[in-house]
């Protein structure tokens, strides 16, 4: 189960097909998009600590194309690299970082909106994105491709974004809240789905080692091995 499905964000990704084309053109570095978009989002986080939801929301909107345009850009200019993907994959903690740590320094010193419940939870949601990156990264150290869970990236984005650009802090501000305590408690499903994951899949191998290690073959077949021959 996603909470974006397939056919939106491949629908995103046609959209944008012709701006990555463009880019591709003018030669620009995948690295340059990757750093660039990650600028754009720490200031949007800047901008939603100082209280300018609704603002901070659709400039994250319509920055959050850089993204995506960085993987896209590098695959079609053939520019694709170890380093490229460390990079985006580090910066994009950063930007994570910015916009939870932003939410939660605004519930921490709004006139009209300080809330120490939803500034513990803003900061919970920010250890549940790293985490869900984290046990991502220790799965593919181990061989294991673990993409499993309710909230990716792309739904991370979409989330601290496109609510607030619409709402803001409309009806005393409770759409936000509903957002942050959705991607805390979605974020943390997801750890613990990976980690599911990560445990069932080490345990079948280590149980298939188990049982193809000298130690656990018959002892039959072992004394039969054992015995020395008749003549």
């Amino acid at each position: 189960m996603k909470l974006l499905p397939d056919l939106v964000k491949n629908g995103y990704l046609r959209l944008i097909d012709p701006v990555a084309d463009w880019l591709v053109r003018l030669n620009v570095h995948p690295n340059t998009i990757t750093v660039f978009g990650t600028l754009c989002t720490v200031v949007g986080g800047i901008i939603y600590a100082t209280g300018h939801i609704k603002t901070g929301g659709w400039f994250l909107s319509l920055t959050a194309l850089f993204d995506v345009l960085d993987g896209t850009v590098a695959r079609r200019s053939g520019r694709s690299s170890t380093f490229g993907a460390f990079l985006d994959s580090t910066l994009d903690r950063l930007a994570d970082g910015f916009v939870l740590g932003g939410l939660a320094v605004f519930y921490a010193t709004s006139a009209l909106h300080a809330s120490v419940p939803l500034m513990i939870t803003a900061l919970l949601g920010l250890m549940g994105a790293f985490l869900t990156s984290y046990t991502r990264a220790r799965a593919e150290a181990l061989g294991l491709d673990a993409k499993v869970g309710l909230l990716q990236r792309p739904e991370r984005v979409v989330l601290m974004a496109a609510p607030q650009a619409l709402f803001g802090l409309f009806f005393n501000g409770w759409p936000l809240a509903i957002i942050i305590v959705t991607l805390t408690v979605t974020a943390w499903i997801t750890v613990i789905q990976r980690v599911a994951f990560v445990y069932s899949a080490t345990t079948r191998a280590d149980f298939a080692k188990l049982d193809n290690s000298p130690e656990t073959l018959p002892a039959a077949g072992l004394t039969a091995q054992a015995a020395p021959s008749a003549h």
